[in-house]
């Protein structure tokens, strides 16, 4: 048979309906994706789309509100999940290859008796290590027949990338030991740039019209640091390629089609309606542009909250539901034209929230929460849930008293946060801060600028106060926290002049083991 007709066959196979035996510890189930905003999700009242799966997981579950990244970049962020450190001590600030022989919670939990599992996004550089089983995207991978890497090699898989990583999830529960509880780490490509939905819902988001946000003419007329020469604006950095433009028919593929593709256009012919030409430039160009992007952004997005609800209908059919926790992140936080921007790295609001749901047996259902988490807290909840101890160099704390019902009284009030990357891509500028239920402060520190928000008064952050002198307590209030954080979590500035340098995208060697089907390639993920 054709590989794509047996690909489709097997994705149409029921899976297996036998109820596990209950076990003393659950399974642990981490659906992670890449770049989904957290105002992108109905749960967290979304203007532009609705999420009906990751509503029900929240429904079921506990939303958290404030949810923080503690450095807004796909590499670092997934170092954090991985060790419960910052990036000044996990060794991972930028787009280095992460050192996979330092203790994360995989590892520990492998240890403990957990069948292990990581597939879909790495990006982290060098092999998993504590995995049992895995299958991960080189580098960023790709949305369309994407390659995979397993211990034994390469393979290409036929379909796109988010329902094949869904598939390759359930088949890992699916063939687990039945004499294990199991920690997966599930994480999609998408809604990653360059925003690639598949047919289905490309289609229905096609012709979509979004509300603009407030935001997307800012000037940035009161944050002159580094705002203004940033790359990553909806109005001037958004590529032909980014808004699927098609190039001449006479440009062959190569070099000078890539060039095509790269450019950053400020003058486009659209076609209208009536089939009539209209060039389009200035302020109409931009909320064209704003419109085109979040199509498929969003579509993306809504094949993520797909692959969520075929999840929860499989542990519910299997009842693998009654004994397993669901955690549902994004690796960053991301913008939705809010500042005029897309991307993330900046720690203003849109960049430094992620969502966070989590679900499971005794832990408490329709709950929202205000109280403060971070990334660097997930490994100490995925050991606290496993029953062990979080190790004394973790950053991060077990969220699981939260997601019982319980508002510890020493929780954490602020929260502290550290970017790396400069210039980096999209020329976004370095800078560290401090975030409290009331006010942000952020300091680019190459450039000694500082920038004061109260985000009570001011929720878009638009007012720098932090050169206005009756704010003059305020400022020197949270410098003194920053201080006082960067010294709790040994952030001595080792990272701040000598940054390692980038290499997560260069190809992990191993070889290319041909087209597979899905057990064809989980089996050779196998040991």
């Amino acid at each position: 048979m054709h590989l794509a007709l047996r690909l489709l066959a097997l994705l149409s196979l029921p899976t297996s309906t036998a109820l596990a035996a209950p076990a003393a510890r659950p399974n642990i189930l981490f659906i992670f994706s890449d770049d989904h905003a957290q105002h992108a999700i109905s749960a967290y009242g979304s203007k532009v789309n609705q999420t009906p799966h990751l509503d029900r997981l929240a429904a079921a579950g506990t939303r958290f509100n404030h949810a923080f990244v503690t450095n807004s970049i796909c590499t670092p962020s997934r170092a954090v999940v991985l060790t419960g450190k910052y990036s000044h001590a996990n060794g991972t600030p930028v787009f280095n290859v992460f050192d996979g022989a330092q203790p994360t919670a995989a590892k520990m939990l492998q240890a403990a008796g957990y069948h292990t599992g990581m597939i879909g996004k790495w990006h982290l550089g060098s092999a998993p290590t504590g995995f049992d089983r895995w299958i991960i995207l080189p580098g960023q991978g790709i949305y369309v027949d994407p390659d995979f890497i397993t211990p034994q090699g390469r393979v290409k898989i036929k379909g796109h990338t988010t329902p094949l990583t869904t598939q390759l999830g359930i088949e890992f529960m699916d063939t687990r030991p039945q004499d294990q509880p199991f920690f997966l780490m599930l994480h999609q490509k998408a809604p990653h740039r360059g925003w690639e939905p598949d047919p289905k819902n490309k289609a229905l988001f096609k012709d979509r019209v979004f509300a603009e946000p407030a935001t997307l003419w800012d000037d940035y007329a009161t944050r002159p640091a580094a705002l203004p020469e940033n790359q990553q604006t909806i109005a001037r950095d958004l590529t032909r390629g980014d808004l699927k433009l098609t190039p001449p028919a006479d440009l062959a593929p190569g070099p000078a089609r890539q060039q095509w593709l790269n450019t950053k256009p400020m003058e486009l012919t659209i076609t209208q309606a009536d089939g009539t030409p209209r060039v389009l430039t200035g302020r109409d160009l931009v909320k064209w542009k704003y419109q085109r992007y979040l199509q498929d952004y969003l579509a993306c997005v809504q094949g993520v909250d797909d692959s969520v609800g075929e999840i929860l209908d499989y542990l519910d059919r299997t009842g693998l539901a009654q004994n397993t926790i669901v955690i549902y992140s994004a690796d960053n936080g991301w913008y939705l034209g809010d500042l005029g921007l897309y991307d993330k790295r900046f720690m203003y609001e849109p960049g430094l929230h992620i969502p966070l749901i989590v679900r499971g047996p005794g832990l408490k259902a329709g709950a929202v929460t205000n109280l403060f988490a971070l990334n660097a807290d997930f490994a100490p909840t995925f050991l606290d849930l496993a029953g062990l101890k979080t190790p004394a160099d973790m950053h991060g704390r077990s969220l699981l008293p939260i997601l019982r019902g319980e508002k510890p009284a020493d929780w954490r009030t602020s929260a502290y946060y550290r970017y790396y990357h400069d210039p980096g891509h999209h020329n976004t500028r370095a800078h560290y801060g401090v975030r409290t239920e009331t006010h942000k402060l952020i300091h680019y520190w190459k450039k000694d600028a500082w920038e004061l928000f109260d985000l009570v008064r001011d929720p878009t952050e638009q007012n720098n106060l932090a050169a206005d002198p009756t704010h003059a307590g305020k400022l020197a209030e949270l410098k003194t926290e920053i201080i006082r954080l960067q010294k709790q979590l040994g952030d001595t500035g080792q990272f701040a002049n000598t940054i390692p340098a980038d290499g997560v995208d260069a190809p992990i060697n191993v070889p290319q083991l041909g087209l597979k089907t899905i057990k064809e390639s989980i089996a050779a993920a196998r040991p």
